[in-house]
């Protein structure tokens, strides 16, 4: 057997995707018609798929230091 895992193994529906966020499933379609969070996903046919590398990512890049800091001004 082939030791090396496909990337199909890391895509997670959005059910499962919004459950690692701690968001709902409509809230991610939200995100995903309007463009409000830059977070990355995949089209698969008709479906949607989020990779977890990119949801870990999406939630490092949102971590704050003290409410004094805005997102924006990270670098």
């Amino acid at each position: 057997m082939n030791s090396i895992q496909s990337p199909l193994v890391d895509l997670l529906t959005p059910e499962d995707a919004a459950q690692h966020l701690g968001v709902s499933a409509h809230t991610l379609a939200t995100w995903r018609s309007t463009g409000r969070h830059a977070l990355p996903y995949v089209k698969v046919g008709a479906r949607v798929r989020y990779r977890r590398t990119d949801l870990d990512a999406w939630l490092n890049s949102r971590m704050h230091e003290h409410t004094g800091q805005s997102w924006e001004a990270r670098p």
